[in-house]
């Protein structure tokens, strides 16, 4: 198998330092717009020799297509942030390639009730068109990052394995990272958290379909394993509520972070602020996105690994029925800072959404995982993935919950946020 990955950031090189363990691979084509970010990546590998450094522009088609034509690349990874999907996704399909990505296209919001109607889904455009994906005999998979990814492989393992019948599959992400020297510095891209967080948050139900809601509605005290402890999680937008019903049969699907009092306050002060905005505003002789000034002026978060401490968790809590027993599970796959940082040199965020797709890949590349069209992770058999995921040295785990084991979710019932009508700043 010959992997084009496109995007050389904390995501991308950490999917390097992973695959040079691994022999799936012929070669291994680090590109970025920045043909010195990839060559830098790429000369941190102990063992660079399958590994080759290209400049790409990702935002341009034509140009994605020819680096994948040139480089005769079986499979292309949208490493990119998914303002990057459209021209990358469209050019794998051009040049007859497959495709993976860690998240899915981004959503447009209903332009007159956001929280009481949901305009464009996230990835609609990319599942609209798997039948062509089909025909051509490509599989582009959707969503292949820990978040969605893993926590998709998890709900199609607990249907498969675990229930006889779901209520609700409710993805739940806590950490107790803290970096120090800085009260605020997100642990992944700023400007993609901000997309998830005060986007309208989505919930799919079977009697109602999609629908969304209030910012950070539903609060509720989630209890995460391997000594992270309980916090407070909300509903935000993501992908597997819109992936895993599509495969899944079961009532309700939820995605809920662990963002925290303070951590919420600060992104009601950027929506308040308008700092929050994608649309251009004049400053001076340009124009310029308030968000990518903001994301321009915080820390890196792939640079912010030496100073990060404690653990993240990404699950998936599952409740339903067993043998006639009502049941309740979360899956877990748990991030140490310190042993990613030791074994990889990557900041523990990164390195586990960039282990879920190189495992993808050897799956892929062994044939235990197959098909065409456009899929997410929920689609295929959860078994052999989490077998592979232990042989990357790095093991999910599962808790029983429920009276005299580990403890339920609790709602606290408090209400969500409406995002601010007015804002201190009018794009213009």
């Amino acid at each position: 198998m010959k992997v084009l990955v496109i995007g050389a950031g904390g995501v991308g090189a950490s999917m390097a330092s992973i695959a040079e363990t691994r022999n799936f691979f012929d070669s291994f084509i680090l590109s970025d717009l920045s043909l010195a970010r990839a060559q830098d990546a790429i000369s941190k590998l102990d063992d660079p020799g399958k590994f080759v450094a290209e400049q790409v522009d990702a935002r341009d088609e034509a140009a994605v297509k020819a680096l994948i034509e040139k480089t005769r690349a079986d499979i292309v990874v949208n490493a990119c942030d998914p303002r990057m999907n459209k021209p990358i996704f469209d050019a794998a399909f051009a040049a007859s390639c497959h495709y993976i990505d860690l998240a899915m296209n981004l959503s447009e919001p209903h332009p007159t009730n956001p929280y009481g109607e949901v305009g464009t889904p996230l990835g609609h455009e990319q599942l609209a068109a798997s039948e062509a994906w089909k025909e051509k005999g490509l599989l582009a998979l959707v969503g292949m990052g820990v978040e969605p990814g893993l926590s998709d492989v998890f709900a199609r393992y607990a249907a498969d394995n675990l229930f006889d019948t779901i209520d609700e599959i409710g993805v739940r992400d806590g950490s107790n990272l803290s970096i120090d020297g800085l009260d605020f510095a997100p642990t992944f891209s700023i400007w993609t958290t901000i997309e998830e967080c005060l986007n309208p948050p989505l919930i799919w139900e079977a009697d109602r379909g999609l629908f969304t809601t209030e910012c950070f509605s539903e609060p509720e005290v989630f209890h995460f394993p391997a000594g992270i402890g309980p916090y407070e999680c909300v509903n935000v937008e993501h992908e597997e509520v819109v992936l895993i019903p599509r495969e899944i049969p079961c009532k309700r699907v939820t995605f809920k972070y662990s963002l925290g009092a303070e951590f919420i306050d600060w992104l009601k002060t950027f929506a308040y602020l308008g700092l929050d905005s994608k649309e251009k505003i004049r400053v001076g002789d340009v124009r310029v996105a308030p968000r990518d000034v903001l994301a321009a002026v915080l820390p890196n978060p792939a640079k912010l690994g030496h100073l990060m401490h404690g653990k993240t968790c990404a699950g998936t809590w599952v409740k339903g029925s067993f043998n006639g027993k009502p049941r309740e599970v979360y899956l877990y796959h748990v991030a140490d800072n310190e042993t990613t940082m030791r074994e990889y040199g990557s900041q523990a965020v990164l390195w586990q959404t960039a282990v879920c797709p190189v495992v993808a890949l050897e799956l892929l590349a062994r044939g235990d995982w197959k098909g065409s069209g456009v899929r997410g992770a929920e689609a295929f058999d959860a078994a052999p993935y989490l077998n592979l995921l232990g042989d990357y040295g790095t093991h999910h785990g599962m808790v029983e919950m429920g009276p005299g084991l580990w403890p339920r979710p609790k709602p606290t019932g408090q209400p969500g946020w409406d995002r601010p009508i007015k804002r201190a700043i009018v794009p213009g």
